[in-house]
């Protein structure tokens, strides 16, 4: 018969332990014993110590190499712990049990009742043992300066002999630094909460080796190699892809002539208050700035880099609009809808004081009318099938969104284009809904069912830079972009162009109402 061991490893649990402390329960810990013939007894290894408790499950599992060809007579014995001596002889002793490894390994669970000795039970006390897996993860360190340095740890895959770890991605510098023959050495551990992970296995390979997936590879424990001359493998560990893919960053991007094509959206409704009174979120200082305003030159002045002509269209929703004084969500701050663009930050700015005294302040807080504005243009610029042209919408408001549900299904369909939204919420309002949008609680979940592509909503209060220079508010704002945009052509498997193309410019679609 063929020679066959394996490790494996034993989870204990105990039930309706003996009180030996007064005034409080046990603090148990189970050792593991194993005959070694004469009437002798090894211990092998224990669990931790658990304070205070009568029915414990302990979470250090006990390791011991199985052998189908032998009977390998265990024994647990169970200790209440109050001292921090390593030996047993002070301790109270709360029961005990035997059985076999051949017994647990072919029932899986074995319950046994605890005795303090032959014939004299424990109180009702019980100690159950089961085969419990290992929680495998990985390791990958490089070679150099005579080093192992780590440059991945996986997940970890609980309970699991047979796991499938996810897919991961690795500068290709950090992991070999660009030489497809340098040493990788992979290690397979089984993960322990208190860092004494134990070693399964490793194998040493490198990138070219790696590339020629699927290959598989024998997980080798050295010391069990050493003890034992039939020993073939701890396991197997196999790589199913492996391949090295160009990764471009926001910059080349940019360089490669990706345009962002700057919109900004401005709360007109009436929860700002009176704009003739100092109260307003909308009274024009005697500087001639309120937050709108400083806000807007906080972002603007940084994006506007990035867009060759420097025109923006500039939009207001929530007021009456002369002449015919009806509520808009998506109108022109210089008032023409078919050439809604701003001369730089600088006209926005124009076009907005010279709005104010022009409308009438009202409501509700629509969202989605916006958006799906920029949206429309986004779906165009993706057809184009190209990495030039990237959208971002400012909305600068005071208060909850009305239209919720609307503006939901609106950042949803933005999530599959090239198009990040940056929400600024001036004054003290409650802003929950735009910690929402912004994924905070999750990813973005329209009534429709559908979620978001990606993230592609930043949300930041205003208030918390009242009183910080203005580049800490446009840091905290656009932070978020440069990673939107790259994950967007990312995912579309677009790389960046060599020569700078200008997109053509949002020809403004007459307003809704």
């Amino acid at each position: 018969m063929a020679h066959c061991v394996t490790s494996v490893q034993l989870s204990i649990s105990c039930d309706h332990l003996i009180d030996k402390d007064v005034g409080s329960k046990s603090d148990p810990l189970c050792v593991l014993l194993q005959d070694v013939g004469g009437g002798n007894w090894a211990e092998l290894c224990r669990t931790e110590r658990v304070r205070n408790c009568s029915s414990p499950e302990f979470s250090r599992s006990l390791p011991i190499d199985y052998h189908f060809e032998t009977v390998q007579k265990l024994r647990f014995g169970v200790y209440d712990i109050d001292n921090k001596t390593p030996e047993l002889g002070d301790d109270d002793f709360l029961g005990g049990a035997e059985c076999t490894l051949g017994q647990i390994v072919s029932s899986q669970t074995v319950t046994l009742p605890l005795m303090l000795k032959p014939g004299k039970p424990a109180g009702q006390g019980t100690i159950t043992d089961f085969l419990g897996k290992s929680d495998p993860f990985l390791e990958f360190y490089r070679q150099g300066d005579g080093k192992w340095h780590l440059v991945y740890r996986s997940e970890v895959i609980k309970n699991n002999l047979n796991p499938t770890w996810s897919r991961f991605s690795v500068p290709l510098q950090r992991f070999c630094e660009g030489d497809s023959s340098l040493p990788i050495q992979v290690r397979c551990s089984d993960y322990d909460s208190d860092g004494s992970h134990d070693l399964i296995g490793s194998f040493q390979t490198n990138l070219t080796q790696l590339q020629g997936t699927p290959v598989e590879f024998d997980c080798i424990h050295p010391e069990k190699q050493q003890k034992k001359k039939s020993y073939k493998n701890s396991g197997i560990i196999r790589v199913k892809v492996c391949q090295i893919e160009a990764e471009f960053s926001f910059l080349d991007y940019v360089m490669g002539g990706c345009q962002i094509s700057f919109t900004v959206g401005m709360d007109f409704t009436g929860s700002n208050g009176d704009p003739s009174s100092p109260d307003s979120l909308h009274y024009l200082s005697p500087s001639g700035v309120n937050e709108y305003l400083t806000a807007l030159w906080s972002v603007g002045c940084v994006v506007q880099d990035y867009d060759t002509d420097k025109l923006f269209p500039a939009f207001g929703f929530g007021a009456q609009v002369p002449p015919d004084w009806q509520v808009s969500h998506e109108f022109a701050l210089n008032f023409n809808s078919s050439n809604p663009y701003c001369s730089g930050i600088q006209g926005i700015v124009d076009a907005y004081r010279q709005a104010l005294p022009q409308v009438r302040l009202y409501g509700p807080t629509n969202f989605a009318p916006i958006i799906n504005h920029v949206a429309r243009f986004a779906t165009q610029a993706a057809q184009q099938g190209t990495a030039l042209q990237y959208f971002v919408l400012l909305l600068l408001t005071d208060g909850a969104v009305s239209d919720i549900e609307a503006t939901k299904e609106a950042v949803v369909w933005a999530s599959h284009l090239p198009m990040s939204i940056i929400i600024v919420g001036v004054g003290g309002a409650d802003f929950t809904a735009m910690v929402e949008l912004d994924g905070d609680g999750g990813p973005l979940r329209a009534r429709s069912g559908e979620t978001v592509a990606r993230d592609v909503v930043q949300f930041v209060p205003f208030r918390q830079f009242q009183n910080a220079p203005r580049e800490a508010l446009a840091q905290a704002v656009l932070a978020e972009v440069p990673r939107q945009l790259v994950s967007y052509y990312k995912a579309k498997g677009l790389a960046p162009h060599k020569a700078p193309v200008i997109p053509a410019k949002d020809p403004a679609p007459t307003p809704k109402n």
